[in-house]
């Protein structure tokens, strides 16, 4: 259900759940402050709330941590970072795609028990959430919050108690785990992560004089500093130690046929300068834009992309078409992601107050329009209309992802299949809702190419799957008489 507080970006955009940083510091210096800017480096993984927590490795085993909704700018004062004192840490962005928004909610979730100390934070969406509850509760486990996170952090305090290390605790846990899941998890002396065998979610490891760091995206090592070492493998569990020593165990992992990395952060989530195992976001999002020129050429006098996610894609199209790329739409830089959406009654409509269009660059002019989506089409009907009411001639529509078809469940806010607009409707039909003069979306078989060759998921556009979907609904809309496929 949309919300008061809920932008136009929301509505109509598939939303990813989160982004996790984790950082050990051997040298024993204070780590809140790099958490702090990593955190703001993964910001556009997660809006809705933040936290960091700490502690010392060589003293007391407290961990101290700080944690609230709203974006880690209004979260984080610098008294908060000035009082979290401690060598190693994680941090956490969150986006809802599972459990409630609230601060109850909000991560990293920070465990006491008789071992120690637990500090954990999670990008993805498992799917056997409801399995590992019922066990848990029936062995009198009493839950602070409604997300699958803290189903998680039980599992692996639960093994710790049997297990020789930490480590060894964090990977039999991980094998109870169905679906999508990158973890950073703090022990008292360890730094830990780990990669679902499937490899939905990305994870890397990167290094800054002697501080190692465990996050979601390579743009978040670049704004610290840090220099990249390496991907996480899908299926791996690394543990950095008070050495600097990096352990891997990859006893999860699976062959490449069997892995299925989310296509959405290539044409969407990440950031345009992260790498992906070795992929740049900029060069697929320029591919995905070139593919649409070659298959669904037209006749236009600008091409232009729909800030910010569509305008590489926009700047790959008019290279391969040759028809001039421009900027058509200034954005209000002003606007977060959650300023106070206008009332029906009122004029303003949630998508002027965040994009506005230049006039003079449109009027008389044939465009070519990039997007990366469309979810409901709300949106992109409110932008052609904007368009042409500017004096835009022509409004070719181009989206650089196929339709989407089917609900996902491995972390990405993709709704059921009633609410998506290409349900049951033709691509001329859709083009008649948003009213623009054509749409095209980028073929399916263009996608493996997007992530360099590497397997990925399609689930959400062919309702092929790569594993069973939950049985029990986990998002609150999980329709059972949708029949969904396995790969």
């Amino acid at each position: 259900m949309q919300t008061e507080y809920e932008t136009w970006e929301d509505t109509d955009k598939p939303g990813e759940e989160c982004g996790v940083f984790g950082i050990y510091d051997l040298d024993g210096k204070d780590v809140a402050s790099t958490i702090y800017y990593g955190l703001m480096a993964l910001q556009h993984r997660g809006q809705e709330s933040c936290g960091i927590a700490v502690s010392d490795t060589d003293g007391p085993n407290v961990v101290r941590a700080h944690k609230g909704m709203g974006l880690v700018n209004e979260v984080f004062a610098p008294e908060h970072l000035e009082g979290l004192k401690g060598n190693i840490g994680v941090g956490h962005v969150r986006y809802s795609t599972a459990g409630a928004s609230t601060r109850e909610n909000a991560q990293p979730l920070v465990l006491n028990y008789v071992k120690g100390t637990l500090a954990l934070a999670h990008n993805g969406n498992l799917i056997n959430t409801p399995e590992l509850r019922r066990e848990l509760e029936y062995g009198g486990a009493i839950f602070q919050t409604t997300i699958d996170t803290e189903i998680i952090a039980y599992h692996i305090a639960r093994e710790r108690v049997k297990a020789k290390s930490a480590e060894e605790a964090v990977i039999r846990a991980a094998r109870k785990l169905k679906g999508a899941y990158s973890l950073v998890v703090a022990s008292p002396r360890k730094l830990m992560g780990v990669r679902d065998p499937q490899g939905f979610r990305p994870l890397c490891i990167g290094r800054r004089d002697n501080a190692y760091i465990l996050c979601s995206e390579s743009c978040a090592l670049d704004t610290v500093g840090a220099e990249f070492i390496r991907d996480v493998e899908p299926g791996e569990v690394v543990t950095i130690d008070k050495n600097g020593h990096i352990a891997s165990d990859r006893s999860m992992c699976l062959a490449e046929k069997d892995r299925a990395r989310c296509i959405f952060e290539y044409i969407y989530f990440a950031r345009l300068d992260s790498r992906l195992e070795g992929r740049s976001v900029y060069d697929s999002r320029i591919l995905a834009g070139k593919f649409l020129a070659m298959d669904a050429p037209v006749e236009a006098d600008l091409v232009a992309g729909v800030p910010e996610s569509g305008n590489a894609a926009a700047m790959g199209y008019a290279l391969q078409s040759g028809i001039p790329y421009g900027t058509v739409f200034v954005k209000n830089s002003y606007v977060g992601r959650t300023f106070i959406k206008p009332r029906q009654s009122s004029r303003e409509s949630s998508v002027q107050v965040k994009l506005n269009v230049l006039r003079e660059a449109v009027r008389g002019k044939r465009i070519v329009l990039i997007d990366d989506s469309i979810v409901r089409g709300t949106t992109s009907n409110r932008i052609v209309t904007m368009l042409r009411e500017a004096g835009a001639k022509e409004v070719h529509m181009m989206v650089s992802s196929p339709p989407f078809l089917w609900p996902c469940y491995f972390g990405t806010d993709v709704p059921v299949r009633e609410q998506l607009i290409a349900y049951n409707r033709s691509v001329g039909e859709i083009c008649r809702i948003i009213g623009a003069d054509s749409l095209h979306y980028l073929e399916l078989s263009r996608l493996p190419e997007l992530a360099g060759g590497k397997s990925i998921c399609t689930g959400c556009f062919t309702g092929k799957y790569p594993i069973d979907p939950p049985k029990e609904d986990i998002r609150g809309e999980y329709d059972k008489k949708d029949s969904v496929k396995k790969y």
